[in-house]
């Protein structure tokens, strides 16, 4: 059993609702999973809301298939996807069952697992140390972290490996907001889609970098 002082398990109705809504509220939360080898335990400190069928930056925005089966499901489910053949992403579901809604996980604070996460971190060689703060920053290294892949693909966050932690009287912390990273087009417009929330101040949060040329959505 996971114990985090000063946190209590997320309701499933936290999930339940709009991306839009629930993304800001996911700051300051905590993702765990807890499997053979450990336990990891990350704070999110910077998120991306997606819309589905209204949104030209989902991967479901034109319908349901094998790969986004999860998103049209209940929420508080684990959508992971592999993305440009190198590395995996996780997204929190949310919604109704039926609309395709989530938020990618950015980055985070590892607050449990810290050698475990760096371990698998540095199953690839690297050129220099690999600081605390750039464990989890970026969605690869959050799924890297957690050693997600395909197979968690509709892992449900209430029951089994992974669940999802709120501080005791949660509330939506200051954030900021802004365009989301690599998206090309509307949907990387960040006075339309304004749909990545950060916490300030945090060394775990990625750096943005605009979208290179016209790109298909990477993000569900």
């Amino acid at each position: 059993m996971v114990l985090l002082p000063g946190y209590e398990p997320a309701p499933r109705d936290f999930f339940a609702r709009d991306s839009l809504v629930v993304a800001p509220e996911l700051l300051g939360g905590v993702l765990v999973r807890a499997d053979a080898d450990g336990t990891v335990a990350i704070r999110l400190t910077e998120v991306e809301a997606y819309g589905g069928e209204r949104d030209p930056g989902a991967h479901a925005f034109r319908g349901r298939t094998a790969r986004t089966a999860s998103m049209f499901g209940a929420a508080g489910h684990i959508y992971c996807y592999f993305t440009y053949g190198m590395h995996h992403a996780i997204n929190l579901v949310t919604g109704q069952v039926g609309q395709p809604y989530g938020c990618l996980v950015r980055s985070g604070e590892v607050l449990l697992g810290a050698d475990l996460a760096r371990r698998r971190r540095l199953a690839k060689p690297r050129v220099s140390p690999l600081p605390d703060w750039q464990l989890a920053r970026g969605p690869a290294c959050v799924a890297q972290s957690l050693a997600a892949t395909r197979d968690n693909d509709g892992d449900d966050l209430f029951g089994g490996e992974w669940s999802f932690w709120l501080p005791v009287g949660h509330h939506a912390l200051p954030h900021r907001t802004g365009p989301r990273v690599g998206l090309s087009g509307p949907s990387g417009d960040g006075a339309e889609y304004p749909w990545r929330y950060w916490l300030p101040g945090e060394a775990s949060v990625s750096a943005y970098k605009p979208a290179a040329g016209k790109r298909a959505a990477v993000a569900p």
